[in-house]
């Protein structure tokens, strides 16, 4: 089959590039030719993770078919949020935690899906499988990127799965899973020395629901009024978006992950359609979402059903 390059998604997160990292080796240790690459940089907490384990972040691609016929994804199928040459490229394999949607291809491949908090769960779950042991940087990265995905466990996408994988991934990595979870959440919280734009693109994903283009942005932080005090520069720069990338809708959710709430701004049409899938009613384009953490299990979902109705 040739080599395969292996990567996540746009604006990769800690699991975006730890499970390329991860499946990478599984497979070349069972006998495959593939290469872990990335959509963009490591963010601050991804980069914290691969300086732990002595890691080199994986090399920055932006297209694919100039240099393989066979792609791996981890992290995603969804094709807005991948390589802009992906349909010039067979995928040959997809890991992956999300929802599937805009996916297909012309050729059977393996296909490994499950409804856990990461996908370096799944990968663990693979590791054992296959009868392959992985060095102290890999169960580093995997555990890395699990503690990022639940935010050490906090959010309700967290399983058992993913509970007993970090657990195990912990002591072969040979670090405190409590003391080096808060060190690295802590790590991907510095946001002071970000422009608006970073701070918008750390974590966008884009989602088509009903026909309507929504882009979703998410942050990680200790203090919600950080971002408040930047309020009226981010709200400028997401309407800006909008008409540059011709997204319907914007959204912002910023965590706080000491008390697991979230500070939401909306930015472009259906607003309505925003305050209906949150209960909540949006006060110059701001609400305060209590207990949301998860894009995945908390946002789009909702979001969804309402665009649906």
């Amino acid at each position: 089959m040739g080599k395969s390059l292996v990567f996540g998604h746009l604006n990769p997160d800690t699991d975006a590039i730890g499970a390329a990292i991860a499946y990478s080796y599984l497979l070349n240790q069972t006998g495959h030719d593939t290469e872990a690459v990335a959509l963009g940089e490591p963010n601050e907490e991804t980069q914290f993770a691969l300086d732990t384990f002595g890691l080199k972040a994986p090399r920055v691609v932006t297209t694919v078919a100039n240099e393989v016929d066979n792609v791996v994804l981890v992290d995603h199928n969804e094709a807005q949020q991948s390589v802009a040459d992906r349909s010039e490229v067979f995928v040959a394999r997809v890991v992956d935690h999300h929802r599937i949607a805009n996916f297909e291809t012309p050729y059977p491949l393996y296909y490994r899906a499950e409804p856990v908090g990461c996908t370096s769960t799944i990968l663990y779950k693979m590791f054992k499988e296959a009868g392959v042991t992985y060095p102290k940087e890999i169960a580093g990265i995997m555990l890395s990127a699990i503690i990022s995905d639940t935010l050490l466990f906090k959010s309700p996408t967290t399983t058992p799965d993913d509970e007993l994988a970090a657990k195990a991934l912990a002591g072969y990595a040979d670090v405190d899973l409590e003391e080096y979870g808060l060190e690295l959440l802590k790590a991907g919280t510095n946001l002071a020395s970000k422009s608006v734009h970073d701070l918008l693109e750390m974590d966008a994903k884009s989602f088509p629901l009903n026909g309507v283009n929504v882009r979703i942005g998410q942050v990680n932080t200790v203090d919600l009024d950080e971002i408040k005090a930047r309020k009226t520069d981010l709200l400028a720069e997401m309407a800006i978006e909008n008409v540059k990338y011709q997204y319907d809708l914007y959204l912002f959710v910023a965590t706080n992950i000491l008390t697991s709430n979230s500070l939401l701004l909306a930015v472009g049409a259906h607003l309505d359609k925003v305050e209906q899938a949150f209960n909540i009613k949006l006060v110059e384009n701001e609400a305060e979402l209590a207990g949301v953490v998860s894009r995945k299990k908390q946002v789009v979902p909702p979001l969804t059903m309402a665009f649906d109705e």
